[in-house]
């Protein structure tokens, strides 16, 4: 069904240049729901917010939206053999609680019947399935009853996690429970970047411990249904810098950024309290009342495995810069900060080479990350794999249909070998997942930057590997750089 172009590739390093990776070390690559299944309507499924969201003026770019994306849904057996020819050990993948519990209601057969097949395609090709809970599709009726910030949500994630469980259990062993809350309480329901849209402190903070509820909630039942589950959650990290580390300005404002992007989640769920200085932080806006006795015990319940996604690190100050990054958002619709207390903080950028989403280049930023939540928090009770990275580039597509993407190439060259650095440096990394294997509808930018180690071209839904991609494939192959 699928048509699959394989032409080229890049140079390989001399063998003299190779750093080899741990042969327990799983290689893979991550996708999510609603960027590539498509499907919106069959089956028994029914709005996400992410549907919702994309209908509203000024969202998304152009009003894309995720109605067909990668047609993943009806392709999934060739993406799957496709995975295979890249050598891929594992696939992490996101189900769509809209698919399995439309409406947020009743169990959907239909919609668990394509997971139980994805599955089965992907064991039958001796690829390890990574299951995540959410990424982000929440059912817009819950929406409509508050969202996550209502309590309840935390409930209904559980109840959903159990049904997903009761239908993929026997065949799947890795289970995340959410990727990247912090976008899914601050950037959505603070910021109002993402979906629902919401523009209130409040708001994403509730959200944000709501969503660790959840987590926790799910860890627990899922560990009492089956204590052999290895079960994660994905948390995207930064590292924040002070533009001037002298300045006590500067100093505070990487303090806040830190805290509000990294410790408020790795705090309740590796030492069961809040950050004081990031509750005090937030004092103004009665984050408080939300917590409630005995969330963060549920909320510190012990996992197996952090994912930890890394995109770039953040270099900020109280001072405006000559040259910032890019922190505007693509939608047309008045946004606001989404951390709740950043007031006269700006975003600096230093010589580094940037991506098609302005975002700067540090991979060594990466290295001094996987040690830092080594250090603090995961030690050796809590395996540490690396579940997102990755980068858009305005991709050429040759004459001949291929796609010389050198700064991709390099990208994922050096990222692996900051994580090889951590390794040499005593941090147990046990993988990595490439984001993303394909070209995919990327939220509020629409269809409009391209990630994926293959290019789908949306019209004819046709996947041609780019240079980028058959180099991870040669990385695989030798186990080294």
């Amino acid at each position: 069904m699928t048509n699959l172009i394989d032409v080229g590739g890049a140079p390989a390093p001399s063998a003299t240049d190779r750093r080899g990776l741990p042969t327990d070390f799983l290689f893979g690559v991550a996708t999510a729901a609603y960027q590539i299944e498509g499907a919106s309507h069959e089956d028994g499924r029914t709005d996400s917010i992410w549907d919702a969201f994309a209908r509203l003026p000024g969202a998304v770019v152009d009003g894309h939206n995720g109605d067909v994306a990668c047609d993943h849904y009806h392709r999934y057996e060739s993406d799957v053999a496709m995975m295979a020819d890249l050598g891929l050990q594992t696939y992490r993948f996101s189900t769509s609680w809209s698919r399995i519990r439309p409406d947020g209601g009743p169990v959907n057969a239909k919609g668990l019947d394509f997971y139980s097949r994805l599955v089965d395609s992907l064991l039958e090709k001796n690829i390890l399935p990574w299951l995540t809970l959410y990424h982000w599709d929440l059912p817009q009726a819950l929406e409509e009853k508050g969202g996550w910030t209502n309590r309840d949500t935390a409930y209904r994630f559980a109840e959903y996690a159990m049904d997903v469980h009761a239908a993929l259990g026997d065949r799947v062993d890795n289970w995340t429970t959410l990727n990247e809350p912090w976008c899914s309480s601050f950037l959505s329901y603070t910021g109002g970047e993402h979906a629902p849209g919401r523009q209130d402190p409040e708001a994403g903070l509730a959200a944000g411990h709501h969503l660790l509820l959840g987590h926790g909630l799910a860890v627990r039942d899922l560990r009492a249904a089956d204590p052999t589950l290895k079960l994660g959650i994905t948390l995207n990290l930064t590292v924040a810098e002070p533009a001037d580390p002298s300045d006590a300005g500067d100093l505070d404002a990487a303090r806040r950024i830190d805290g509000q992007f990294n410790r408020f989640f790795l705090d309740p769920i590796f030492r069961g309290e809040y950050p004081e200085d990031v509750l005090a932080d937030v004092a103004a806006y009665g984050f408080d009342k939300y917590v409630q006795p005995g969330d963060l015990e549920v909320i510190q319940t012990p996992i197996d495995a952090l994912g930890v996604n890394y995109y770039h690190g953040e270099l900020v100050s109280v001072t405006p810069p000559e040259r910032a990054m890019s922190t505007e958002a693509p939608s047309l619709r008045p946004k606001r900060s989404p951390f709740p207390a950043a007031e006269g903080i700006f975003w600096h950028l230093r010589d580094l080479p940037v991506t098609a989403m302005g975002w700067e280049v540090q991979p060594e930023g990466l290295t001094r990350l996987l040690r830092r939540v080594n250090d603090e928090y995961t030690g050796e009770a809590v395996k540490l794999y690396v579940t997102e990275n990755g980068a858009a580039y305005n991709d050429v597509v040759e004459a001949d249909g291929s796609v010389h993407d050198a700064d991709r190439t390099e990208f994922l060259r050096q990222h692996l070998a900051a994580i090889v650095d951590a390794i040499d440096d005593g941090v147990p990394v046990y993988g990595y997942f490439y984001w993303s294997l394909m070209d995919n509808y990327e939220w509020a930018w629409g269809y409009h930057k391209r990630f994926g180690l293959v290019r789908v071209d949306y019209d004819t839904q046709e996947r041609t590997l780019k240079d980028s991609a058959l180099e991870y494939r040669r990385i695989i192959g030798n186990r080294a750089l």
